[in-house]
């Protein structure tokens, strides 16, 4: 595989870490994006060749930062892949969800996508492998009691995707969306991982996702992919048979709405 200089973002995340050992061990070099500057320092130094990266920091729900960052990333080497991984989960009733919270939730999981994607495409278009990989969710394809927010931050996020593939089918990147379940992280509160065991709903390893995010990497035209089995059908269903889904949905919303209220 040809090695390729790719900005990630969310670099220390619980999925962000594994991409970024995952990538540097394929032999990629990265700019890792958080905003930590001690974590960002220390994961680097793990990595495989680890002055082959630079990290860079940035606070992503700030429009200034991310053009500040754009500018940065624009004065070091040429990139080819953005993977626009940084986002923020909220579990619980919509209702007894502060404003604010919602407010950061949409400019994490959608606005700085967007925009970074508008901040880097002069660059990324310079590169014969460019690639942009948005790291959505099944929740940006099924609307889900207790994360009624999230849900659409994701719809939101997949949108964009889907617009900027068919805006951008003419020129030579591919823009990829991926899609895992639950996905074993600290970003899961006690009430998502207490819930998600009553329903038996299966959550995948972070490597799942990174491994999925590396074989996108080897592809020449846009994708979308979304991750597990019962879920990626249940996407397909929902989109041709909503109300089918509601009613399955339905038989959970009992103990959804237990974990979900805070007291």
């Amino acid at each position: 595989m040809t090695t390729l200089n790719v900005v990630l973002t969310g670099a220390c995340g619980g999925i962000g870490r594994v991409l970024a050992i995952a990538f540097a061990s394929a032999g990629h070099n990265l700019v890792l994006v958080g905003r930590n500057a001690e974590a960002l320092a220390a994961l680097r130094e793990g990595l495989v060749r680890p002055r082959s990266h630079r990290y860079l920091v940035a606070d992503l729900s700030s429009a200034a930062a991310i053009t500040e960052l754009c500018t940065d990333v624009a004065d070091g080497p040429p990139i080819d892949v953005l993977v626009n991984n940084a986002g923020v989960s909220s579990f619980g009733l919509f209702a007894e969800t502060d404003d604010a919270l919602v407010e950061h939730m949409l400019q994490l999981n959608v606005l700085a996508p967007m925009r970074l994607c508008k901040g880097l495409m002069p660059l990324l278009l310079k590169s014969q492998n460019a690639a942009v990989i948005n790291i959505g969710s099944g929740f940006g394809s099924i609307g889900y009691a207790g994360f009624t927010a999230y849900c659409a931050s994701k719809f939101g996020l997949r949108g964009f995707t889907e617009a900027l593939q068919r805006e951008l089918a003419n020129e030579n990147i591919a823009i990829h969306y991926l899609a895992p379940r639950a996905v074993n992280t600290a970003m899961n509160s006690d009430k998502v991982v207490a819930m998600n065991a009553e329903l038996g709903n299966t959550a995948d390893e972070p490597e799942v996702v990174a491994d999925a995010a590396l074989a996108m990497l080897g592809l020449n035209k846009s994708s979308n992919r979304y991750l597990g089995w019962p879920e990626r059908f249940f996407v397909r269903l929902n989109a041709l048979f909503p109300a089918v889904v509601s009613g399955a949905l339905k038989k959970q919303l009992g103990a959804i709405l237990r974990h979900a209220k805070s007291i």
